[in-house]
């Protein structure tokens, strides 16, 4: 089973969610209490598209959250590393383009979109600062960035409750909601495991997004994080300088500005 520590590796994680692709969105519904559902509506909010744009949607599973965003009018790349998703998704949706892809190597040439989302996938990857670096280099000067991903919920009785639920309820429910309780075993961890709000939000700030900021939903069980690509060239320049240094400094490659 993969463990939801720091050296997990891609192929490892899109194994495990291969194996659970057609059941994905269903066991969703169940492990989130139909909250699943409101968090995708406040994360298509954030994103705001508008017709016309192309959006870049990561980790976007079967797609359900890119046909969403593509009832805007919007021109919407679903991406995901998992092969199982992506042919899930194209049998479910086969209006949308599908793209496999990882998120650390966006198969993307520099400034293409005018947004760029992740919903409950940055945790999965194994460099989330590299994968924050690429959605930075694809989005278009101006172009918006919406994270959306579980959380550490601020208040501490109501985020002792939520952990003690992951830990005793949800792997009984995902017992019998999914026919790989072992890949929801690793989820569990990885939320557990994940940086708070402040964290993430330093992060995007090193991975050259301005205007960043976040808000909590379900009582910071999720947050939603937003960031721009800055539209002044100087402060553009600024952050391709500093990743070029960073480059030249492989130990320092998972620092934060």
């Amino acid at each position: 089973m993969t463990r939801a520590d720091l050296s997990k590796k891609s192929r490892d994680v899109a194994a495990m969610f291969d194996g659970v692709a057609r059941g994905y969105d269903r066991t969703n519904a169940v492990l989130s209490v139909g909250n699943a559902a409101l968090w995708r509506i406040q994360t298509v909010k954030a994103v705001a598209p508008q017709p016309g744009e192309r959006i870049l949607d990561i980790a976007a599973g079967t797609g359900t959250s890119s046909a969403a965003l593509a009832r805007s009018g919007a021109r919407v790349i679903a991406l995901d590393f998992s092969a199982g998703m992506v042919e899930q998704g194209r049998e479910r949706h086969p209006e949308l383009e599908f793209v496999q892809g990882d998120a650390q190597q966006l198969p993307f040439g520099d400034d293409e979109f005018d947004a760029v989302t992740i919903s409950f996938g940055l945790r999965n990857v194994e460099n989330p600062h590299q994968a924050l670096s690429e959605m930075y280099r694809v989005l278009k000067p101006g172009g918006r960035v919406v994270v959306c991903e579980f959380s550490r919920p601020p208040v501490g009785l109501i985020r002792r409750g939520y952990f003690a639920y992951l830990q005793r309820v949800m792997p009984f429910v995902a017992g019998a909601a999914s026919t790989n309780p072992d890949a929801y075993r690793y989820l569990f961890e990885s939320i557990a495991d994940w940086p708070e709000q402040a964290v993430l939000s330093q992060w995007l700030r090193g991975a050259g997004f301005t205007r960043v900021a976040y808000r909590n939903l379900t009582a910071g069980v999720v947050a939603l994080h937003r960031g721009r690509k800055p539209l002044d060239a100087a402060i553009r320049a600024s952050v391709a300088q500093k990743r070029a240094a960073r480059r030249r400094t492989p130990s320092s490659s998972a620092a934060v500005d």
